[in-house]
C-alpha cells in the first residue's frame, strides 16, 4: 500500500514551492512550517519530507531550527534534505531530531561519503534523492548543476552496496501538476525490485496516486499538487486511513 508523503520547502523561513527546480519562479504560501506541520499532524499524517532550499542550493544547511521546531512541537517523523554535505551536518540533522536524511549532492560528487554514512546510520535512515533531467541525468545542488552521470548506473552503485530508500524526481515534471514519469518509476522498479522508491514530481492528483501504486511505488511525496488544493488534507486523511 503506497504512503502519501506531504512534502514542505523552506525558503527564507517560508513555505514556498519552486517550479521545474527554479529559484526565480516560485510561489510563497502565507503560513509558517510550524503552522503547517501542525495542519499535518491534526489530520492523521504522520511523516514530513522536509527541504531546506537554501541548503541545496548553497551545499550548507541554513534550517536546522525549522527542523527542530516541527520536530519538538509535533510527532511528525521528518524526513531532511538539503545541504547535508558532510560528517558534521548529517549528524547534526538527527540531532535535531531527523528520523531519515535524504542526499542527492553528496552520492553524486563523494560516492564513498555516501556509502559510510549507509554504514554509520543504516539503510532506515538514509535515502538516496535522484534529481533527474533530460537523458536520464543526474542533477545536483538543488537541481542547479548538471552532470553527465546516468541514473541507473548511480542508483545500482548504492544498491550493491544496501541502499533501500530512493526518492527520484524528473526536474521536467516538478511543480507543473502534469503527471509524474510512471515509466521512469516501472522501469527503476523492474531493474531494482528491492528499492522503496518515493516518487517526487509532477504528481497532480490522488489519480496519480494510485497509478503509482498500481506501480509498485512504495511512497509519493506530493508537494505542489497540496498547496494548489489538487490534493486535500481530506485526501491523505482517507489514505492513512486504509493502513
Amino acid at each position: 500500500m503506497i504512503e502519501l508523503i506531504p512534502s514542505m520547502s523552506v525558503l527564507g523561513g517560508k513555505c514556498v514551492r519552486l517550479r521545474q527546480g527554479n529559484y526565480d519562479d516560485y510561489s510563497t504560501y502565507d503560513v509558517s512550517p510550524l503552522e503547517l506541520a501542525q495542519q499535518f499532524e491534526e489530520h492523521g499524517i504522520r511523516r514530513l519530507h522536509l527541504i531546506d532550499l537554501e541548503g541545496a542550493r548553497t551545499g550548507k544547511v541554513h534550517n536546522y531550527e525549522v527542523l527542530g521546531m516541527i520536530v519538538r512541537h509535533t510527532n511528525l517523523v521528518v524526513d531532511f534534505s538539503g545541504g547535508i554535505s558532510n560528517d558534521g551536518e548529517a549528524a547534526t540533522a538527527f540531532e535535531y531530531g531527523a528520523k531519515m536524511i535524504t542526499v542527492g549532492s553528496v552520492a553524486a560528487q563523494r560516492p564513498e561519503l555516501f556509502t559510510d554514512w549507509l554504514v554509520t546510520y543504516g539503510r532506515n535512515k538514509v535515502m538516496l534523492s535522484a534529481d533527474v533531467v533530460a537523458g536520464n541525468k543526474i542533477a545536483v545542488q538543488g537541481r542547479q548543476k548538471g552532470t553527465n552521470i546516468d541514473l541507473f548506473e548511480f542508483v545500482e552503485r548504492f544498491y550493491n552496496q544496501s541502499l533501500l530508500y530512493l526518492k527520484c524526481a524528473s526536474n521536467e515534471r516538478d511543480g507543473t501538476l502534469s503527471g509524474p514519469d510512471f515509466d521512469l518509476y516501472a522501469q527503476l522498479l523492474q531493474r531494482f525490485p528491492d528499492l522503496r522508491i518515493m516518487a517526487s514530481g509532477g504528481i497532480g492528483s490522488i489519480d496519480d496516486i494510485r497509478k503509482l501504486e498500481d506501480i509498485g511505488v512504495y511512497a509519493a511525496i506530493v508537494g505542489k499538487a497540496f498547496y494548489e488544493e489538487k490534493i486535500t488534507l481530506k485526501d491523505f486523511e482517507a489514505f492513512y486511513a486504509r493502513t
